[in-house]
């Protein structure tokens, strides 16, 4: 058995020949678009990696161990973020000197983000009409929508706690009560906001993103044929814990309802 190194043990060779640029002559920039998007992929498998790992801490009621996988969680989102500063080095007019050779290819087809945000229950199935994926791929995808989410480990955790959680006025009014009285229930109010902090970043990346693509394209229409920068305005709106959003409406104002 050979030896192992560095190059071994994280496969360097393969690595960096997975990108592959393709305008002849290779454009400049197109090394560094395929890098970007290669590592926000890498990113995502980590999320969903630690995201599972709180589910798994939720149904465990170990909520101290899912603070320290938030912890990590809202570093690489922050990371997430800061990336699209990287491709905003490059200018709208290098950008379409080889936009051209992407189509019909598009961000939109992206395996692993749908994965994160079926795990948030955002459980569009419509997605699943737009994306090219391999027949093990749309599996994983259908198990995906099978399976519980976030909020419902919430939800049941909450239940477990004995707090009334079956219709949308008994989550306000759980929520509402933990907030207010966070000294007596302060891992689950820890937990509540470590969940909509997820759910903010996740917001935020979608905002500088679109920005990002505005700045590049203006009004022209996706790779894959969407509707550009207006389309993903839409998913601004995409909310993973809208009670939680909700509920801080009615904090400081009395009993709910």
């Amino acid at each position: 058995m050979a030896r192992l190194t560095y190059g071994s043990y994280l496969h360097i060779p393969e690595l960096l020949d997975l990108q592959r640029p393709l305008s002849s002559p290779p454009h400049h920039d197109e090394m560094l678009f395929i890098i970007i998007h290669q590592v926000y992929e890498l990113w995502f498998k980590q999320l969903l990696h630690e995201l599972e790992a709180v589910m798994r801490s939720l149904r465990d009621d170990d909520l101290l161990k899912a603070a320290k996988e938030f912890r990590r969680i809202h570093t690489i989102q922050k990371l997430l973020e800061q990336q699209v500063d990287i491709l905003e080095t490059m200018t709208p007019q290098e950008f379409n000197e080889f936009r051209d050779h992407l189509h019909p290819a598009s961000g939109f087809q992206s395996l692993q983000f749908r994965e994160i945000e079926f795990l948030g229950g955002l459980k569009k199935t419509e997605a699943l009409q737009h994306l090219e994926a391999s027949a093990q791929d749309r599996t994983r995808l259908e198990r995906r929508l099978q399976e519980a989410t976030l909020p419902d480990a919430l939800y049941d955790l909450l239940s477990r706690r004995g707090f009334a959680v079956s219709t949308h006025d008994e989550r306000i009014a759980t929520l509402k009560t933990i907030y207010e009285q966070s000294k007596a229930h302060y891992e689950l109010y820890l937990l509540l906001e470590n969940l909509i902090e997820f759910d903010e970043r996740l917001l935020l990346w979608r905002a500088r993103h679109i920005r990002m693509v505005e700045r590049m394209i203006g009004g022209k229409m996706g790779t894959g044929g969407s509707l550009g920068v207006a389309y993903l305005a839409t998913t601004l709106e995409r909310k993973f814990f809208p009670e939680l959003w909700e509920v801080r409406t009615y904090l400081g104002k009395g009993t709910y309802g």
